[in-house]
């Protein structure tokens, strides 16, 4: 028996022809996902910025240890029990010079409310590295304490002592070995000084002979003289003893703000609550979830910040009701408040602490002064 036929000729199918729709769909998507590994693999210039941790001023906070620790302590006075929310907000960069978002990440960010995408060179100063900004940071964190602390101890009447204080000296700085760190320069030339800009002007005045400086040391007062050296700071020519101060203040009242991790100055305002509501008999928020940011000096003026949208985002999320927005920020407040919350427009710590009390006693929020009016 024969398996095949050798007098039958089989004949092969025609074969199918692709349609042209599908094979340009195939080559649609290989060249799609081409472009997408190309967006996930080329730089980019950019960095997004979006809400960070949201911290109660009145709680705690991790130290440096992951232990929960008072995020305000005070010591040397009465303290009186608080209750709620006086939220601080921070805003987290996502990105840096050596490792940028991808094209990607940048995509999503766009329709993210929450987000930012900003040019990395409005983050990032000329050849800065994220190590350095996170320094530049963490001092003008411990300058935005000083303040707050400063304009809340005011506040409540105490008398506070002003000072300038060397936060750190440079590696070529010509005050090496005549300077040290937490050394109080109290006068420049027999000029006393109090703050920074005083500090610049004496040495300035000078025009780069050797300036006489009174140091305080360990309780004890001490002569140095350094030669300054000239400089550049924003653009303009200036003489420079090569040291990073901070504006100090001798208090009357221990305040430690512990606050592992976090940078710069925009919760100046919010310490300031938070140390005043320690120290002052009953709830200054009213028991509610209030949540703010602003810079603040001494003499309580509430200045600008960065990244308010996101700040409000951060506070929404957080749960609060209620939002103290620095005036100066307004511009960028109006048109990007999360439904459900309130913000109020204050220019002082005065116009804070009226809104708490507002908000405190159950009187009229509508005629306190919004970014709207």
């Amino acid at each position: 028996m024969a398996l095949f036929d050798p007098t039958v000729t089989v004949t092969p199918a025609p074969r199918r022809r692709v349609p042209r729709s599908v094979t340009i769909g195939i080559w649609a998507l290989a060249v799609a996902l081409l472009a997408l590994l190309a967006l996930t693999l080329l730089p980019t210039s950019f960095v997004i910025q979006r809400p960070g941790p949201v911290f109660n001023t009145l709680g705690t906070a991790a130290d440096a240890e992951g232990e929960q620790v008072p995020l305000i302590e005070v010591a040397g006075a009465d303290t009186y029990p608080t209750a709620g929310a006086l939220d601080l907000l921070t805003a987290e960069i996502r990105g840096n010079p050596a490792n940028t978002p991808s094209w990607v990440e940048l995509a999503f960010a766009w329709f993210d409310p929450s987000r930012a995408i900003l040019p990395i060179d409005r983050v990032f100063a000329e050849g800065q590295t994220a190590e350095e900004r996170t320094q530049q940071s963490a001092q003008m964190m411990v300058d935005s304490q000083k303040e707050a602390t400063a304009a809340a101890l005011i506040e409540l009447g105490h008398d506070v002592e002003p000072m300038v204080r060397v936060y750190a000296i440079g590696e070529e700085s010509p005050a090496q070995g005549i300077l040290q760190p937490d050394d109080i320069i109290r006068a420049v030339d027999g000029t006393p000084v109090d703050d920074t800009d005083a500090l610049r002007k004496g040495i300035n005045a000078t025009g780069g002979d050797p300036v006489d400086l009174t140091v305080e040391r360990d309780g004890q007062l001490l002569d140095a003289q350094v030669t300054p050296i000239e400089g550049e700071i924003d653009g303009e020519t200036t003489w420079l003893v090569g040291v990073t101060t901070l504006r100090d203040f001798d208090f009357p009242i221990d305040v430690t703000i512990q606050l592992n991790a976090v940078g710069g100055s925009s919760a100046g305002m919010m310490f300031s609550l938070g140390i005043i509501d320690m120290l002052t008999p009953g709830e200054l928020n009213g028991g509610e979830s209030v949540a703010g940011t602003g810079t603040i000096d001494s003499e309580g003026v509430v200045g600008p910040i960065g990244a308010i949208r996101q700040k409000l985002h951060g506070a929404k999320d957080a749960g609060a009701d209620w939002f103290l927005a620095p005036l100066s920020n307004c511009d960028e407040v109006v048109g990007h408040v999360p439904s459900g919350l309130q913000v109020f427009a204050v220019e002082t710590l005065d116009d804070a602490l009226e809104v708490l009390e507002t908000i405190r006693e159950d009187g009229d929020v509508d005629a306190l002064p919004t970014c709207e009016r």
